[in-house]
């Protein structure tokens, strides 16, 4: 396999390498050009989510400013992991989650992008 995008059952043959003991995550990051922490990141949600969640995505998330909030919220108190919360909400990224949060502190709104309130 080279280097760029995978499809879910390459990630899950990926995956299932790893999680046999054939391959440690640096050899498998390394053999497959994939960031070790990309090659976490979909194990873990494979674990929480199924199958599904390997899929790539053909359309850009949308979240409600509710639930940026939410989760805003839930890190700046310490309930849960940024892992555990990206994971929760099923948000893209850590990236993703540091900009609400980014936003949330500099007092900016937190708005959805299909018509709904700010928060």
């Amino acid at each position: 396999m080279s280097k760029g995008k995978y499809n879910a059952s390459e990630k899950f043959a990926i995956l299932e390498e790893v999680s046999n003991g054939e391959i440690g995550f640096l050899a498998a990051a390394k053999k497959y050009g994939i960031n070790k922490t990309t090659l976490m990141k979909w194990q873990r949600r494979y674990r929480t989510y199924g199958y599904e969640v390997l899929e790539r995505r053909t359309h850009l998330q949308s979240y409600s400013a509710e639930l940026k909030l939410r989760a805003v919220k839930y890190y700046l108190e310490g309930g849960l992991s940024q892992y555990q919360i990206i994971d929760k909400y099923k948000i893209a990224s850590t990236r993703q989650r540091f900009n609400w949060i980014y936003k949330y502190n500099g007092h900016s709104s937190l708005k959805s992008y299909k018509g709904e309130q700010k928060l």
